[in-house]
């Protein structure tokens, strides 16, 4: 078994446990349910094009980062130009949480892209209900019937869609109505990094799609690399937070490629 595979075994429990406890109506009269949510198409052509992150920890890497707030990071971030914030909610395997999300929801005005491992519709009413804007959909744990189905209820939710690939055999689950196709540089099933393999990826795509470089991208040179290569945007997350102040390096980093 694979880690994706415990991930996904879990969160089939957490979700099963969650909805016992709190309906879908109880979802719905949510401080945020009825926000008018932002759009990342729109920051990823008007702000930097790169999508930040908040992460404490990884399977693969343990502790990143436990010292920092959301809000003092996120805060940051936004200053210096995100076009969004990745904010994880998976606790047993990267330390977040909801209130992560909850906690900074009131104080930016960039798009929020709930970071999770989404395998029940009952996690996009959750999604919409602590102010997220764009969910992320992972091909690797999906059918490509799934994330149809997942798209529609996301965009019915006014909630745009990240689709996230690692492989050519994963082409198919990408269908006209996602909003964008993330392309990860690691591999969630050994964590190895390959940012050529995602470029020769990147060159399959459906030429009219939004694409999004994503994860592995630990420096100004694979940053650049992934840039020419004609990728529209840039989730980075460890490479800020491994820093004792992400929000400044980001800062020193935005500055430095010149965007």
């Amino acid at each position: 078994m694979t880690i994706l595979d415990k991930i996904i075994e879990r969160k089939k429990q957490e979700v099963a446990d969650s909805k016992s406890k709190i309906s879908v109506e109880q979802l719905k009269d949510s401080e945020f349910f009825g926000r008018k949510t932002f759009s990342l198409k729109e920051t990823l052509k008007s702000k930097s094009g790169i999508i930040t992150e908040f992460k404490r920890q990884s399977p693969s890497k343990g502790i990143i980062n436990d010292k920092v707030s959301p809000l003092e990071v996120v805060s940051q971030y936004e200053k210096f130009g995100a076009s969004a914030v990745s904010i994880l909610t998976d606790k047993d395997f990267f330390g977040g949480s909801f209130e992560d999300i909850l906690s900074v929801r009131n104080h930016i005005n960039i798009p929020i892209l709930r970071k999770d491992f989404m395998v029940d519709e009952y996690q996009f009413y959750e999604a919409k209900s602590i102010g997220a804007d764009v969910i992320l959909l992972i091909a690797s744990c999906l059918s490509p019937t799934q994330v149809s189905e997942f798209t529609e209820l996301a965009h019915q939710l006014n909630l745009e869609v990240l689709l996230e690939i690692h492989s050519e055999e994963e082409l198919v689950h990408i269908n006209k109505s996602v909003d964008f196709v993330g392309i990860n540089n690691r591999n969630l099933k050994d964590f190895k990094v390959d940012l050529q393999h995602s470029v020769n990826l990147k060159n399959q795509l459906p030429q009219d799609i939004l694409s999004i470089a994503e994860s592995g991208i630990y420096n100004e040179e694979d940053f650049k690399f992934l840039k020419e290569k004609g990728f529209d945007g840039f989730l980075m997350g460890e490479y800020f937070m491994k820093d004792e102040n992400p929000g400044k390096k980001f800062g020193k980093f935005v500055s430095n490629v010149s965007i």
